[in-house]
């Protein structure tokens, strides 16, 4: 597990209070109903809980001191996960204006469901998945604010066959992307696999315009993530994306596309 500094000064806290209450391993965890080995894995930064940290806080009486710290390395663990760049692309998507979108590999996390998420997240790592999909799902709130920005999405139609957690996650993930599209402010357009090699295949990525600063562009690979600044590769990405909706089909028959793919399900 990676180092994590919170969870190791969650540790040297609880060390610190333990020897000053001048209690040992076994008289602490026979008052919080643990074992002596769980409370020498907390002091030793190697793992703590929320029920732990809800615990101590109630022995020792520190009025939320543990819990703090939990949710803080809770934090941190998860920005582990994340790809570099992402988290502050997450802020700048926050405040965006418009969002030009193309998914050529999974459906954007704009636009996923919850399962579909999950089980994306859960393929990729086995711990904090639930904490990773609720936050997920809490970006969406991006582009259905009160204002409201302008959103495109295009995608290759290969995603729409990709099978991400069986049929009834793929036809769910499929209805909301219907349902998506019938926003005001939300254009969805496929390019079909009848058009062969197109610029979009060589990878997901996303622009993003605001009021008062330039425009950004974010892109992923192989888990690796790229906050794009510098306005000459911004345009680059600009010029694909213009490129890649030439195939596009229209947005009705893109509509219809997603769902002749559903009733194949």
């Amino acid at each position: 597990m990676s180092e994590n500094r919170a969870r190791i000064f969650f540790g040297n806290e609880l060390r610190r209070m333990r020897g000053q209450a001048g209690i040992t391993g076994k008289e602490l965890a026979d008052a919080l109903g643990c074992t002596p080995q769980w409370v020498s894995t907390m002091e030793s930064g190697r793992k703590i809980s929320e029920q732990s940290a809800c615990d101590l806080d109630t022995y020792f009486k520190t009025d939320g001191h543990y819990c703090r710290l939990w949710k803080l390395a809770k934090d941190i663990e998860v920005q582990f996960i994340l790809p570099p760049g992402f988290a502050e692309y997450l802020e700048y998507e926050k405040q965006a204006t418009s969002y030009r979108i193309y998914s050529a590999l999974l459906i954007n996390g704009l636009f996923q469901t919850e399962d579909y998420s999950r089980t994306i997240l859960t393929t990729a790592t086995e711990e904090n998945v639930s904490e990773l999909t609720a936050r997920r799902m809490e970006r969406q709130a991006a582009i259905t604010r009160k204002s409201l920005p302008h959103v495109w999405l295009v995608l290759d139609e290969t995603v729409l066959h990709r099978m991400v957690g069986g049929p009834d996650v793929m036809r769910e993930q499929l209805n909301f992307l219907l349902e998506a599209s019938e926003r005001i402010n939300t254009m969805l357009q496929v390019v079909p696999q009848t058009t062969g090699y197109h610029v979009g295949l060589g990878g997901d990525f996303t622009v993003l315009t605001f009021d008062d600063w330039p425009d950004l562009a974010y892109t992923e690979s192989a888990g690796e993530g790229l906050l794009i600044e510098r306005p000459a590769r911004v345009r680059h990405k600009v010029v694909r994306w213009d490129l890649l909706r030439g195939p596009a089909l229209p947005i009705t028959e893109s509509r219809a596309l997603i769902r002749k793919v559903m009733e194949g399900l």
